[in-house]
């Protein structure tokens, strides 16, 4: 039997489009997106390659699901309301139908829950493994989109929620360490975009990015934007309770924490803020339900400097590289 085509494809994601007359119910080569007076449009665009970017055999809805959320991230660091996003889909030969009636599924769910419509894409067959991506659009006032290149000497570093949880939860995904009531797998599988924080990041960050490469090479990224040096306190990095004891557990305490502050898939917020405004921008976090914690500084310089109680400490891999 032949397996899914196309066309059929394409028909099972007409659904998506529902609230954006611009989409056109993909019926057009192309969308139209009328432009929103005083507005910037954002846009940002991840892929995500099976084996590589989420595991074997993982189910199809989270698939979809995890591919949105992993590119709203970037929307959150902005400061940008999501709009809409085009689709890339590139099937393996041979997949069943259910397969992509459950990826549409998982993308209507967070689409629903995010408030955002298919605007268009495209969708190809290949002999490699299912690789999907998505291109996010999002809505900022006029000259307000948080940058990476804000940092000025004297700035704190600060990051939200929890770092590390993203690592373990691949290594409990991977059977490598316990996860009982699966909460790391969860953090892994479907990380939570930090799109509740717009206003705070809006209000009071001067650069911004999301953790996803990891902690500290995402903190290295704000500064070598910003011609800025970083420095990175080890001691203050904000755990979960689990986070908290895998640590307790492991012999070799500096190497575990520079693990979990380099492991990424995060998708938390790393952040610049004027020290004249940190306990705002740490009060409008939690009135959204999120911590806040400061981890170091920017100075003077170049580059990223770590250290661990006050002990400088030479770091080999700062976070994960595609090549």
């Amino acid at each position: 039997m032949a397996g899914p085509d196309e066309f059929a494809w394409i028909d099972r994601l007409r659904s998506l489009t529902a609230h954006t007359p611009g989409a056109l119910g993909l019926m057009d080569d192309a969308a139209v997106i009328p432009s929103r007076p005083r507005h910037d449009l954002v846009i940002s665009k991840d892929a995500l390659v099976e084996g590589v970017h989420f595991l074997p055999g993982e189910a199809r809805d989270v698939v979809a699901r995890r591919l949105l959320r992993t590119n709203l991230s970037d929307l959150a660091a902005k400061g940008a309301q999501p709009f809409g996003y085009l689709l890339m889909t590139a099937w393996p030969h041979g997949h069943g139908e259910q397969e992509e009636i459950d990826f549409v599924r998982g993308l209507a769910q967070d689409a629903g829950i995010f408030g955002m419509d298919l605007l268009g894409g495209d969708t190809v067959f290949t002999h490699g493994p299912l690789t999907v991506s998505a291109t996010v659009l999002g809505w900022v006032k006029s000259n307000t989109m948080i940058k990476r290149s804000g940092a000025m000497p004297g700035d704190l570093l600060m990051v939200t929620g929890a770092i590390g949880d993203g690592y373990l939860g691949l290594k409990a995904a991977r059977g490598e360490i316990a996860d009982a009531d699966g909460a790391l797998r969860a953090r892994y599988r479907l990380p939570h975009p930090r799109l509740e924080l717009r206003r705070a990041l809006l209000t009071c960050t001067a650069a911004a990015a999301d953790v996803s490469d990891g902690l500290l090479a995402d903190a290295l990224h704000l500064a070598d934007a910003s011609g800025c040096e970083v420095v990175v306190e080890l001691e203050r990095l904000p755990l979960s309770a689990q986070g908290q004891i895998w640590l307790a557990c492991q012999e070799a305490d500096l190497s575990a924490r520079l693990a979990l502050a380099s492991g990424g898939d995060d998708y938390e917020i790393v952040c610049a803020v004027r020290p004249d405004k940190a306990v705002k921008f740490g009060a409008l976090c939690a009135q959204a339900g999120v911590a806040a914690t400061m981890i170091g500084r920017f100075q003077t310089g170049s580059g990223i400097r770590i250290t661990d109680h006050g002990m400088h400490t030479a770091v080999a891999d700062l976070g994960w590289r595609h090549r």
